[in-house]
């Protein structure tokens, strides 16, 4: 089957891969004509565990290519995905369909034949129906269908995801459209992983509601992780707890200083404004917003506490920034609210990351770089985890107590305050406990 992807970004660029990797000979567009030279060059812009791999491979096998001619690349395609940001637009929270609304226009002038038109960014629910009403009025005559497919990949476990999801999810309105999304999906459907398909409308609702929920768990262990610290419960037994209860479930029930990225900062921001729009306010979603906000803040006065009460002429050692481990995406991350108020406090800011520096250059102005937590520690007075990655989950705390730091700040919770005060550490504090 031929695939257009419109829209190297993540979503994009992953699909694509992934789907040639399925058999199907895709090729993958981008108006930047420099995404296209480095893609072309075997140059991949993202960092995903396996994915240069991945592509290579299937771009040895002439099943992936990559281009900026976006009309030729849809002429014959069976099936054509938009996969374009929709960022939180200014003023109003909700999502900016400008990229995907523009693809439109000009897939609508590209098509040849029957071709399924696949919405794969995230949009509000009714987006799918204005894409196709947009192609059907700049092209009447055009023989297509509207499908919405929306993506559910984890920063970091992309690839996994992709190839062994939980759900795949498709809106569809006619069986030609169904069909071709079969036949898309065939690997997934052969290894019997759930086809959810429904309305397109239920389909775009799916996406909100799944990571609005996750987003409010992870809030909610956070708030419960500020009532442990002021009752004297442990966090991390209180989690494992309610974990443990199959009707809850132990995934993003890690406290911590609050969620980031690209997917739940946005899309929580644009369910909010959707349910405003329909006079049904989302007030849980709100809250989970202000609440998120709030946490990053926290995690400021807790780390000034632990210093006596200022930041000033203060070395901090601060050991990750992206919003997760495995990512290099610094989207919303708790680190570009933390790490300014450390500097605009007076300190001396040391950030390690393994894979952060690239955006975080940029995006947080007035540090000093190390190459490792080793390094940034030398000399500190004390030591951050932001970022759980795995290189911080086994450090030899002796030696970075021996280097200078007596204060650590675990806002993890990868290690304990026993095992903090045995490598030398004077003071201790995690989250929630």
């Amino acid at each position: 089957m031929r695939i257009a992807m419109i829209g190297t970004g993540y979503v994009g660029l992953v699909s694509g891969v992934c789907f040639s990797d399925f058999g199907h000979e895709v090729v993958c567009v981008d108006r930047d004509p420099s995404k296209i030279d480095a893609l072309t060059a075997g140059r991949v812009p993202i960092f995903e565990p396996g994915l240069e791999d991945l592509m290579r491979r299937n771009v040895e096998a002439g099943r992936l290519s990559f281009s900026g001619d976006l009309a030729a690349a849809v002429a014959g395609a069976e099936a054509v995905f938009i996969a374009v940001g929709t960022p939180t637009r200014r003023g109003d929270g909700h999502a900016d369909l400008t990229y995907v609304m523009g693809a439109a226009a000009e897939i609508a002038a590209a098509l040849t034949g029957h071709t399924v038109v696949v919405v794969k960014s995230t949009v509000p629910v009714g987006t799918n129906r204005q894409v196709a009403e947009a192609i059907r009025t700049a092209r009447p005559d055009a023989d297509f269908d509207i499908a919405s497919n929306p993506e559910f990949l984890r920063e970091g476990a992309a690839i996994d995801d992709f190839m062994r999801p939980d759900r795949v999810v498709v809106g569809v309105e006619s069986d030609r459209a169904a069909e071709v999304m079969a036949e898309v999906y065939r690997p997934l459907f052969l290894r019997e992983f759930p086809i959810v398909t429904t309305s397109l409308e239920s389909a775009e609702m799916i996406k909100y509601a799944a990571n609005a929920f996750l987003a409010t768990k992870i809030t909610f262990i956070n708030e419960i992780a500020a009532l442990c610290e002021a009752t004297g419960a442990d966090v991390k037994s209180v989690a494992k707890g309610m974990g443990l209860d199959n009707r809850i479930g132990r995934t993003f029930l890690h406290a911590g200083p609050g969620f980031g990225g690209s997917c739940f900062p946005k899309d929580t921001r644009a369910l909010a404004r959707i349910g405003q729009e329909h006079g049904t306010p989302m007030r849980i979603t709100e809250t989970v917003i202000e609440v998120n906000e709030a946490m990053k803040r926290r995690m400021i006065e807790k780390l000034r506490e632990l210093l006596d009460g200022s930041f000033n002429g203060r070395t901090i050692a601060v050991l990750g920034v992206t919003f997760k481990p495995n990512t290099d995406d610094m989207r919303e991350a708790p680190s570009l609210t933390i790490v300014p108020a450390l500097v605009g406090g007076g300190a001396r800011v040391r950030v390690t990351d393994p894979q952060g520096r690239r955006e975080g250059e940029a995006l947080l102005p007035g540090v000093t770089w190390a190459e490792d937590a080793y390094a940034a520690a030398d000399g500190a007075d004390a030591v951050v985890i932001l970022t759980e990655w795995n290189e911080f989950r086994a450090l030899d705390l002796k030696r970075i107590t021996r280097s200078g730091p007596r204060v650590l700040a675990d806002l993890r919770n990868i290690y304990d305050a026993e095992t903090a005060a045995e490598a030398g550490f004077a003071a201790y504090a995690g989250v929630g406990r």
